[in-house]
């Protein structure tokens, strides 16, 4: 190499250093988009919390986001008869509610509904909202969460 492509290739302390913050956001960024990996989550392989008020069983599935960032979450609940997993409450992120078995009800907004197994129940942000299991069986519920966590 000649004395000139040594010294236009050279990099002082202060040029890395320059360097390092956008070499960092570049990192950060790749992880973020990332997201989750690719896993199989056997049902029996889930740890359970059992909430002591009312005898409801949860299994966290998982919590992260995809590959472009969205915060996404997903838990399995098994909620005995006549017993409501919390109280009526809302909150900035979206929910899916996938009936597995049993029934539910469920009120949104005020308004109440009689779901069963193969039933999707939606709830827009926001939207003040409960479950209760009305049937007398345990009924098995997935809650994925779309977005953000934060409560109002």
């Amino acid at each position: 190499m000649t004395k000139t492509s040594l010294t236009s290739m050279d990099l002082t302390r202060r040029n890395v250093s320059l360097l390092l913050p956008l070499a960092a956001a570049q990192l950060s960024s790749a992880a973020r988009k990332a997201g989750l990996p690719s896993h199989c989550y056997a049902f029996e392989s889930l740890p359970v919390h059992t909430n002591p008020a009312n005898g409801a069983e949860s299994r966290q599935v998982l919590n992260g986001t995809t590959h472009d960032g969205f915060p996404i979450d997903l838990h399995i609940t098994t909620l005995p008869p006549g017993q409501s997993p919390h109280p009526p409450h809302q909150h900035v992120h979206e929910e899916m509610m996938f009936v597995q078995s049993g029934s539910l009800e469920a009120t949104i907004s005020g308004r109440k509904s009689l779901v069963g197994p193969g039933s999707v129940i939606y709830i827009n942000s926001n939207d003040e909202h409960r479950l209760k299991n009305t049937g007398d069986v345990p009924a098995q519920y997935f809650v994925l969460a779309l977005g953000k966590q934060k409560t109002k």
